[in-house]
This record gives C-alpha cells, structure tokens and sequence, in this order.
C-alpha cells in the first residue's frame, strides 16, 4: 500500500498548456519583479486556497484585516482533487483570483504560462526562509510566489516496539536495515516497516537518491541512471527483497497498521503526528516518537514539500494582495498559523515562536528542513513523478532490478524533457 499524504503538494499530472498569448515564452529573459507599494492598500482581495488550509484561512485573515482598515479577503477554498485543473483553467480563461495557493511542485509549469506575478524583491529575503522551501518557487533565478507552509519526512517509530527490541532510532542505512528487521522479529512489527510503492512513492526515493550523494538534475537536464541514483534505488528495494517491508498492504490499512503495531515504522510529515495522537487514542502519543533520516553515504537529507502562494498577473488588487502575503509570512503570524492547522513555517524564525518550541517533536522536522530538497520547478515534474511511480511499483513487486529501473525512468525523463 502506499503511503498517502493529507496535504499532497505532488502527484497531479501536469497539464500542457499553450498559453503562450499570456506571457513571455520559456526562451525568454527572467522576468523583473515590479517594487510593490503597500502603505496604503484597500479593497477585496480575492484567494484560492486548498484543503484544510482552504477551510482555515477565511477566519484566520480576520486579523490582517483588523490590521488593514478597508482590505476583505475573500477566500474560496478548493479541494487539492480539483485545484491543478481549476488553476490552469482560470489561467487559459483570464479568470483568476488575485492569489493562490498552489502545490510545491507547480510553479515552473505555471510560471510558464506567463500568469504569475514574480515576487517584488522589496518584500521579502528568501534568506528568511529554509532554503529547499525557497527553490519550490525559484524559476530560472525569478521567484514567483513565495513559501507558505512546509513539509518534511522523518521517521516514526514505535517507540515501544524499539524497546522490547532493545535498538535505539538509527543514524546510518545499515542501521536503519538492523533497526527495522529488530521491530519485526523481537519487538512484534509482524509486517515490518510501512514504505510506499504505488501513488506518491518517488518521495520515498527521492531522499534515498540525495543521501547517496545523487542528483536528479544536472546541467539542465534529469539524471536518474547515475550510481548514486541505483545506490538509493538499492536501498529503497531491499526492504522488500528482505521481507522487511510488505506489497500486499489493503488500501486504507494505514496509519491503523502503525497503531495495531503491525508495522514498526514509516517516513512520512508533520501532520502525521495530530492524526496518530486522534486515532490512536489515549495513551499512544507516549508509544510512538520520531527521528532524522538515517544517514546514506554522504547525506541525510529529507524531501520538502508543502504549499506556496502566488500572485497573478491579473491581479485586480495587486499591492493589497503581496502584503497579505507578507504578512502571511511573517514569524508570528507563522506560529499561529501552525496553531490553527498544524502546518510548519517555511520561514525559519517562526521555528523561535513559543508555539513551535513547546515541542521537543518539532525540533526533529526543524533540524530536518535544514538541508531537505525539492523536486525541480520544472513544468514536467508531475509526468517524470508518474513514470516513477509506474516504475518503482515494478522494483518494489520484483519485476526489475534496480538499475533496470534507473535506465527506465532515464529514458522515460529523457523523452519528456524538462519543459524549459
């Protein structure tokens, strides 16, 4: 089975657009970010948020409003099953809102389009924020946008399971193996560990392919059959190969595999442990805990994902709509926000708000966010992440090697290029 995430920021497949009467083509020069003035802002600033965060943010404004005499802010919120499709719809139509939120691996096929506004340099330092949050929205040396929440994966583990078991939470890869075949056959784990391999299972690479040392872009172009690469693909599929991690999971058995104590651990987000402490019920906040990565041969770098805002060009209230952004941003309002829906700043600073320090938990995510990476902005990510999904499900049941796998996704990357 695999591991779904609640805010998937990833995994919707892109949409060809040709829209170029937008805006400027992929062969053009970056665009220059205008200085936005935003002493003074009045009006309706209309917003497209998704999910939770949708639900959320129409309330939460009330205090940017208070702030900010004569400005509304208007929030429809939509679901992420629907909001690639209504996104790139309202841009092929000129019909979009003021702001957006958008996923972390959709500002380079939007910003394609020509509909984004780039981010006023005026505004915002991306050195205030974690620096994987901040290639989510650079575009060949232009930013669209900015961050607005992250993500990362650590591992979660039965923290009771570890002790019967007698093993601690592992630092290495060979660690990691010792670790998990440890919670399966003393701690009672009887299915092992919980890796994805279906829908989203290129996040569970990802990291793999970093912590050997690889690269999935260089100079321009994808890199998936590199040593390193078959080095992280190596690892991901011993665990199946080794009985340490089942293919015949049912659908919707997880997180209550995890909670039963059938498996002894996942890698997965923030949000994870809100839904472990609700569904598990009293008690089992205290029989779980979280950990770095272990580390590869080089790194222990984690993937990043999360959600941006963006500006549109259309913009009916422009200058009002970059500064609810920037105040979206700003630390505190950051640490609140994390109070409201449990979604982690992407600036570094809010990690200082007592909101965020109150839990020695969340220091893990924060030391992890210092060196986590992101996909490439590239306006095709979302097809290269759907071939790998096809072709890691392969690796995982058995049906191809390791380097089988990397020469497959090379190809299949090779042929759709980059988008640029």
């Amino acid at each position: 089975m695999n591991t779904l995430t609640r805010r998937s920021a990833v995994g919707l497949l892109a949409v060809t657009l040709t829209l170029s009467a937008c805006g400027r083509g992929a062969d053009q020069a970056p665009e220059q970010a205008v200085d936005v003035k935003t002493d003074k802002v009045a009006g309706e600033v209309t917003v497209w948020a998704i999910g939770e965060e949708g639900k959320a943010l129409g309330a939460f404004a009330k205090d940017f409003e208070a702030a900010n005499p004569g400005v509304t802010i208007n929030v429809t919120p939509l679901g992420w099953d629907v909001a690639h499709d209504k996104i790139t719809s309202a841009i092929a139509g000129n019909a979009t809102p003021d702001v957006s939120m958008i996923g972390s691996t959709w500002s380079g096929e939007l910003s394609k389009t020509g509909a984004l506004d780039p981010t006023p340099g005026n505004l915002f330092d991306k050195s205030a924020f974690f620096p994987g949050a901040w290639q989510t929205v650079d575009v060949n040396g232009t930013a669209y946008g900015v961050p607005w929440y992250v993500e990362t994966r650590v591992l979660f583990y039965r923290k009771d399971q570890a002790e019967k078991a007698g093993v601690q939470a592992p630092k290495t890869w060979a660690e990691f193996k010792t670790f998990v075949r440890a919670l399966k056959e003393k701690g009672g784990a009887k299915n092992g560990f919980n890796q994805g391999y279906l829908l989203g299972s290129w996040q569970e690479v990802l990291p793999l392919i970093w912590q050997a040392g690889g690269e999935i872009v260089k100079d321009g172009r994808y890199t998936f059959d590199t040593p390193e690469a078959v080095a992280g693909l190596k690892q991901y599929a011993s665990l199946f190969e080794e009985k340490l991690a089942p293919t015949d999971t049912p659908e919707g058995a997880f997180p209550q595999n995890f909670i039963k104590g059938e498996v002894g651990g996942f890698f997965l987000g923030p949000w994870m442990m809100g839904v472990l402490t609700s569904d598990g019920g009293a008690g089992f906040a205290d029989k779980f805990d979280v950990a770095p990565y272990p580390k590869g041969p080089v790194a222990g770098t984690s993937f990043v994902g999360g959600a941006d805002l963006v500006v549109f060009k259309k913009a009916k209230n422009r200058d009002a709509a970059w500064k609810f952004l920037r105040w979206l941003t700003e630390p505190k309002v950051q640490a609140k926000w994390y109070t409201t829906v449990k979604a982690l700043p992407s600036v570094q600073a809010g990690w200082q708000e007592p909101e965020l320090t109150a839990d020695p938990r969340l220091k893990v995510f924060g030391e992890q966010l210092k060196d986590a990476k992101t996909p490439p902005p590239f306006p095709t990510w979302e097809q290269v992440a759907k071939v790998m999904e096809t072709e890691l499900e392969k690796l995982a049941r058995g049906k191809s090697t390791p380097e089988e796998t990397a020469k497959a996704i090379q190809a299949q990357a090779d042929t759709i290029g980059t988008g640029l």
